[in-house]
């Protein structure tokens, strides 16, 4: 799990795929290869290497354009339809929630 104010290793795509290869070629373990290289932890190479057999690209995130990017905002025509909205959500947590 992440901690607060951990800095991530990131790797090009070409530095993956040498690590692939110099596994490949060199017929040596996950381990001594990612040693080797300097990679933080061997898993890193195993994923690699499972996605370049699969064919799948590295980088799998969603939205990996903007990690900042959350749910697409309520668009509304007029002042008042929004205040609508805004009170209807407040009558329901108040149903909800009554003691608060």
């Amino acid at each position: 799990m992440a901690k607060k104010g951990q800095v991530f290793q990131s790797y090009t795509e070409e530095f993956k795929t040498e690590a692939i290869q110099a596994y490949f070629t060199g017929g040596e373990s996950y381990k001594i290869v990612s040693d080797r290289l300097g990679i933080a932890n061997c898993t890193q190479l195993k994923v690699w290497v499972k996605k370049y057999r699969n064919g799948e690209p590295f980088d799998t995130r969603k939205g990996a354009t903007s990690p900042l990017k959350g749910r697409p905002r309520s668009t509304f025509s007029s002042i008042e339809e929004e205040r609508d909205y805004l009170k209807a959500q407040v009558d329901y947590l108040k149903k909800r929630y009554p003691n608060l």
